[in-house]
């Protein structure tokens, strides 16, 4: 198992991006405590000198993890064939038990690799280091999560074992399962359908007016937010009854595979970029007033903006296509 190509790549890409954040945090913290950059000591120049390198080291180590997040379900989903009782990743991950706490390390840290490099990107663009400080002490808050994410990551596939019978998603997504599967599985469709369309709705007309009106970006982050936590219980509750045109069929992981088209990727991608453009949003307003980020940080809020609705947008659209051409209809 623990040869598999993409198993190796995943330990292999891991175990570099948790070296180059430990080399990160090393200066990371000595960032946060000594910079000055009014002063010219040998110290600051050398940290001036240093952050350039380790930004761009980090660029690409947090790109990595953001990709880690397919790879590892396209992955699990590919070793479901090893395992008996295994239909997709939803019995691949639960083969042991340290597959669904890994995957919801991972969407964690890639909602949080996609708020650092942002904030890198609007640091980047100032002259006078305006986010040095708060972007090294939000990497020193991630970094234990992510070498967290990569321990869970070895124990999980380390501890993979063919002679295992899992569950099969049927069963582990099922209105009968106790436990938060079974309680989403169980949450009633019409309604959801028309929380769904209403979240939406909501994010566009916030995002509209931030766009418009420079104002609200709370509101549209919150907003927008809010949307994500909705559509992740949307594919579960009724999403994926449509897809596979089956009212009892509520796997998250299924509409990844060919028989459907790849639909889970398009669908997932668009939730997540989206998801991570709206807390960007959010999260740059409160530093639009550092030095030089008066220039930089209104008019990157707008791109971000302008990305969420797209994302969103086209999350909509594919979910829609798939409810008015599926040959099921629930609730009449």
């Amino acid at each position: 198992m623990i040869l598999h190509p993409a198993v190796l790549a995943l330990l292999i890409g891991s175990s570099l991006t948790g070296l180059m954040l430990l080399y990160a945090v090393w200066y990371g913290i000595r960032i946060v405590a000594r910079w000055d950059i009014k002063s010219g000591s040998e110290l600051q120049l050398g940290l001036e000198k240093r952050t350039y390198l380790i930004s761009t080291i980090l660029s690409y180590a947090l790109a990595f993890q953001l990709l880690s997040l397919f790879l590892f379900i396209y992955t699990a989903d590919q070793l479901h064939t090893l395992f008996s009782g295994a239909m997709c990743a939803a019995g691949t991950l639960n083969v042991n038990s340290f597959g669904y706490p890994l995957l919801i390390m991972k969407i964690v840290n890639f909602l949080l690799a996609g708020l650092w490099l942002i904030i890198n990107h609007a640091d980047t663009r100032g002259y006078d280091y305006p986010l040095i400080k708060i972007k090294y002490a939000l990497l020193i808050a991630i970094a234990p999560l992510v070498l967290l994410e990569t321990g869970f990551q070895f124990a999980y596939f380390l501890g993979l074992h063919a002679d295992v019978i899992t569950s099969c998603c049927g069963s582990l997504f099922s209105l009968d399962r106790p436990g938060i599967a079974g309680d989403l599985a169980g949450l009633p469709p019409v309604p959801m359908e028309a929380l769904l369309y209403a979240g939406m709705a909501a994010t566009a007309c916030a995002g509209l007016y931030f766009q418009q009106k420079g104002r609200g970006g709370y509101l549209f982050s919150t907003v927008s937010f809010l949307t994500f936590i909705i559509c992740v219980v949307s594919l579960i509750s009724f999403i994926c009854l449509y897809i596979y045109e089956l009212p009892t069929h509520h796997c998250p992981f299924c509409i990844l595979q060919k028989e459907y088209g790849y639909v889970g990727y398009a669908l997932y991608i668009t939730l997540l970029a989206g998801g991570v453009a709206g807390i960007g949003t959010g999260a740059l307003q409160p530093l639009r007033a550092q030095g030089s980020m008066i220039c930089v940080i209104p008019a990157l809020q707008k791109r971000l903006t302008l990305l969420n609705l797209i994302m969103y947008l086209l999350f909509t659209l594919i979910v829609t296509y798939r409810l008015y051409f599926s040959s099921l209809r629930l609730g009449g």
